[in-house]
C-alpha cells in the first residue's frame, strides 16, 4: 500500500525531463495488488507544458508531455481518494492492467489546458471507475484500444470533452473495444457528452457499449458517433475504402438510454458513420435534450447509421438526414 498524505509537486523546469522519459512523471509498473490512497494531492505543475504545446502555439512542434500518474501492467489495482491537479498532460493512465478499481478522485485543470485527460484507460480489462469529479481541458475519461469490461458510475464531468470511446484506428491501426458501461453521469459545459470517435482507415471494432442515466448541462454535442474523426495538423482526406485497402473500425450494439438535459448546439444527436462500414444496432431510448435557455428546438443528423428508437426521443433521430 502507498499512502499519499501531503502534496507532491512536479518540477516547473521542463529540462528535468529528457527525450527518454518526457512522457511520464510518477510510474508504477508490474506491481500486484497495489493500493494507492491517503487523500493527498499530486500536482503536475503543468502550466509551463501547456504554454509549449503545439495546440496552444501552432508554431511549435508537437511533442508529448508527461502523464502525472501512470499504472502499467498492474493487476488487482486500487486507487482511491487522491486529488490530481494541473497535470502536464494526462492525469491518470491505466495501461495493460487487469482488475482495477479507481474511486473518489478529484481531478482538476483549466478548461483551456491541452490534452489533460482525466482518466485514460487502454489495453486493460475488468476496470471500475466510480464516484469521481473531473474538470479538465480534454476527455474526462478516454477509453482507447484494448479496453474491455469497463464500468464507469457516478461521475461528474466538466469542463472537458466528455466521456469518449476513442480515438480508435489512427494511422490505419487496428483497435478493439468492448463491454463499456457508463451509468449516472452529470456533465457541465463539456464539448461532448457521450462520444465514440474513430479514424478513417482503421480496423477492428467498438461494440457492446452503453451510455445511460446521463444529465447534460449546456453540452455542445450530447450524443455523438464520429467515424470520420480527424485530429491532425493537416486536413484528413476522405478515403475510399475497399477490402484490399483496409476498413473502418466497426461500431455496433451501442445504447444511449435515459439521457436528458440541455445543449448549446442545434444538433443534439449526431451519428456520423462510415459510408462503406455503417454503424449498426444503435439504440436511442428515453432521450430528452433541449436547447439551453429554451431558444428553439433541437435537431439531429445522421449519415450511414442503422438505428432504432424506443420510448420518447427528443429530438427525433435523424431529422436532418
Amino acid at each position: 500500500m502507498l499512502q499519499v498524505k501531503g502534496t507532491l509537486v512536479a518540477s516547473p523546469d521542463r529540462s528535468s525531463w529528457n527525450e527518454n522519459n518526457r512522457r511520464y512523471w510518477i510510474v508504477f509498473r508490474g506491481v500486484e495488488s497495489l493500493a494507492v490512497s491517503g487523500g493527498g494531492t499530486i500536482d503536475g505543475n503543468g502550466e509551463v507544458w501547456w504554454k509549449n504545446s503545439c495546440k496552444i502555439n501552432t508554431a511549435l512542434p508537437c511533442k508529448g508531455a508527461p502523464t502525472a500518474l501512470s499504472f502499467h501492467t498492474c493487476n488487482n489495482l486500487r486507487v482511491d481518494g487522491l486529488k490530481m491537479l494541473n497535470s502536464q498532460q494526462i492525469h491518470v493512465s491505466v495501461e495493460d492492467c487487469t482488475g482495477v478499481q479507481v474511486a473518489h478522485l478529484s481531478i482538476t485543470a483549466p478548461g483551456t489546458s491541452p490534452n489533460t485527460d482525466g482518466i485514460h484507460v487502454t489495453h486493460s480489462s475488468n476496470v471500475q471507475v466510480r464516484d469521481c469529479t473531473i474538470k479538465t481541458g480534454d476527455d474526462c475519461v478516454s477509453i482507447e484500444d484494448g479496453t474491455h469490461d469497463l464500468h464507469i458510475t457516478r461521475l461528474v464531468c466538466g469542463p472537458g470533452h466528455g466521456i469518449s470511446v476513442g480515438s480508435l484506428g489512427d494511422g490505419n491501426s487496428r483497435a478493439e473495444v468492448s463491454g463499456i458501461f457508463v451509468d449516472t453521469v452529470q456533465l457541465y459545459g463539456t464539448t461532448n457528452g457521450a462520444r465514440i470517435k474513430t479514424w478513417q482507415g482503421g480496423s477492428g471494432y467498438a461494440k457492446n457499449i452503453v451510455f445511460q442515466n446521463m444529465v447534460m448541462n449546456s453540452v455542445k454535442n450530447p450524443i455523438i458517433i464520429d467515424q470520420n474523426y480527424c485530429d491532425s495538423a493537416k486536413p484528413c482526406k476522405t478515403q475510399v475504402l475497399t477490402e484490399k485497402m483496409g476498413s473502418a473500425v466497426e461500431v455496433s450494439n451501442v445504447v444511449f438510454k435515459n439521457i436528458k438535459g440541455t445543449t448549446i448546439s442545434k444538433n443534439a444527436i449526431t451519428l456520423n458513420c462510415s459510408k462503406n462500414f455503417p454503424c449498426y444496432d444503435i439504440a436511442l431510448q428515453d432521450i430528452n435534450l433541449k436547447m439551453e435557455g429554451g431558444s428553439g428546438g433541437t435537431g439531429s443528423t445522421c449519415q450511414n447509421a442503422k438505428w432504432r428508437k424506443s420510448g420518447i426521443v427528443v429530438p427525433q433521430p435523424c431529422t436532418g438526414s
